[in-house]
């Protein structure tokens, strides 16, 4: 399994051992369409409809039928490999019907727009300017407010600012 790491190195899932490693079904659909283009050109009718059905395939979780329907292309093209190496490297975090059933997101879309509402919105005012600090603070703030947990936010910071017994 591919071991995912943070800006330090620091292997995430020691970090978040209860997280669930999910590849974004856009950038996989995007990977996809970018190969179907480079195996029959740019502007081909067959690209489009080889994408399409390799999608529906993705979105089904027949990942092993992908790889399939990329076997011919192998050798005459090197974008061909690249996608059915990207499929077997990335098989774990592309079990799509199975984190549907689990209520899992699959795409980050939501969350980009999440994190456009909660953090964006509130610090990128006209005239705002943050320290880091600061404004990691108004994160927290903001994200415990809007998940319900605006207690938790006071009494972690009571803990931590309470005087030494």
């Amino acid at each position: 399994m591919i071991e995912f790491s943070d800006t330090t190195g620091t292997p995430l899932r020691s970090c978040f051992p209860q997280a669930i490693p999910i590849l974004d079904r856009y950038h996989a659909k995007e990977t996809l369409h970018r190969t179907a283009q480079s195996i029959f050109g740019a502007l081909s009718p067959e690209a489009k409809r080889w994408a399409t059905a390799r999608c529906t395939e993705l979105d089904d979780g027949k990942l092993s039928a992908i790889v399939h329907a990329l076997r011919p292309h192998i050798h005459p093209s090197n974008e061909a490999t690249k996608c059915a190496m990207y499929i077997f490297r990335n098989r774990r975090r592309m079990r799509y019907p199975k984190f549907h059933a689990l209520g899992l997101c699959t795409s980050t879309g939501v969350l980009e727009a999440g994190c456009k509402v909660v953090i964006g919105t509130r610090l990128k005012r006209t005239g705002m300017h943050w320290t880091t600090s600061a404004a990691n603070a108004i994160i927290a703030l903001r994200c415990c407010k809007l998940s319900g947990r605006f207690e938790d936010f006071w009494e972690r910071r009571s803990a931590r600012f309470a005087p030494a017994a």
